[in-house]
């Protein structure tokens, strides 16, 4: 497998080559493919490939969905396959970048994955022969899970994978939601973009839960507060809607609608007061949406988020009932100690404090009392995101115990991590 010179999520935002090319609407017909450079090195794994003509035509019927024959019209599989080869000629080398010594020490690049050949095409292989059943059911045409193996072995793992997610698209096969997991695990050596597995894949989800916990990133209200907090674009309604439709790629659809209801409706009902409420959604919010200016008090802002929320539950989920997740009582004392050990420095510092601020003392006081009357969970999360608006250094010890925190209400890998930025370093 030739492994590309950039990710493929850097020039894809879905599938592409010939897997994208079979989803697309059309008639397989030569160039153009929108650009898709990858159908012509498709095309050559397949051509420098074993494979017979009617093994690859069966392939691309069934990714296809019958729609187009590449071996009719007087065509050869073979022949159609070189049209695309010469209509997108292998890329000239690429000239090494000008700052690539420097690379290890001076770049923001994230590393990319080691791919391991025969580990990966095992891991294609093992998916393939655990959906074969349900191919065999679904495809109307035989000898396509073979076919499938043989693309693997012989045209390379990740044109053999992709070539699965389609047939499984195309043949409208539900998948569970273990294996959906495992689909974009099995994504990520490959630097695909997650729609490469998402995009038209039919998934049994688990029911609506607020209890999950299936995000990589922040949810809820904090959530919903780091978006006021840098808020440049969109109306009020506009960023709401946006948060209450954010579902991760790894969610039930309505996941971040339910969420962000249930920590509403808890904070609405709570004893707390309105002036604790206002103080701990300007804090958390770095005071980058104020109710008051728009006329409307704290507590009616927490309603018109939960009917928000509503609204898009009833597109995404009208069978849907909330009912309050269960809360972690167990923690709060630990969320509790975290705070108090750090409310000294936070009574130092405002959050803006150039404009009408909030005292660190104040926002240290409210989100106790959410700790202690309300949610340890909530609490925590809003903890954080007072965190970065009051810029708070935090030593690697706190920063440590904050992570181990976080893994225990089943965080993402992202959600403690955005504080990251304030850790010192011991040097």
């Amino acid at each position: 497998m030739r492994r590309p010179d950039e990710p493929y999520y850097v020039r894809y935002d879905g599938d592409f080559g010939l897997s994208g090319l079979a989803g697309r609407p059309g008639d397989g017909q030569l160039p153009p493919a929108e650009g898709d450079e990858q159908v012509g090195e498709d095309a050559r794994s397949l051509l420098e490939s074993a494979l017979p003509d009617e093994v690859i035509r069966s392939l691309w019927l069934a990714a296809d969905r019958g729609r187009f024959d590449p071996a009719g019209q007087g065509r050869t599989v073979r022949s159609w396959l070189r049209g695309w080869s010469q209509a997108y000629p292998p890329p000239a080398p690429k000239r090494p970048k000008s700052f690539a010594k420097y690379r290890s020490t001076m770049s923001f690049e994230p590393p990319r994955p080691v791919l391991v050949e025969e580990e990966i095409r095992d891991a294609v292989l093992a998916e393939i022969a655990a959906v074969e059943a349900d191919l065999v059911r679904a495809v109307p045409l035989p000898g396509v899970v073979p076919a499938l193996r043989r693309a693997v072995v012989e045209a390379g793992a990740d044109l053999g994978f992709r070539l699965l997610l389609r047939i499984l698209k195309a043949c409208s096969v539900r998948v569970d939601k273990a294996r959906y997991d495992r689909f974009l695990e099995l994504g990520e050596p490959f630097e695909y973009h997650y729609g490469v597995v998402h995009d038209g894949l039919e998934v049994d989800w688990p029911p609506l839960d607020p209890a999950r916990r299936d995000s990589d990133w922040d949810f809820g209200l904090s959530a919903l507060a780091a978006r006021f907090a840098h808020w440049h674009d969109g109306t009020v309604d506009e960023v709401l809607r946006g948060s209450a439709a954010a579902d991760d790629i790894r969610q039930t659809p309505g996941s971040a609608a339910a969420v962000l209801l249930d920590d509403v409706t808890r904070l609405h009902a709570s004893p707390l007061s309105t002036d604790t409420l206002t103080t701990l959604w300007l804090a958390a919010g770095d005071c980058g949406y104020q109710p008051d200016r728009f006329g409307i008090d704290v507590r009616q802002w927490l309603e018109r988020i939960a009917e928000v929320c509503r609204e898009r539950l009833r597109e995404t989920a009208p069978a849907y009932r909330p009912e309050p997740a269960p809360v972690r009582a167990d923690l709060a004392d630990e969320v509790l100690r975290e705070l108090g050990d750090l409310a000294p420095e936070m009574e130092s510092r405002t959050v803006q404090p150039h404009w009408q601020g909030v005292p660190g003392a104040a926002a240290a006081r409210a989100l106790e009392q959410v700790v202690s009357r309300v949610d340890p969970d909530l609490g925590y999360r809003l903890f954080l995101r007072v965190l970065l608006a009051l810029w708070m250094p935090l030593t690697q010890e706190r920063y440590a115990r904050y992570q181990a925190l976080g893994e225990r209400f089943g965080y993402g890998e992202y959600l403690v991590s955005q504080v990251d930025g304030f850790v010192q370093s011991d040097l």
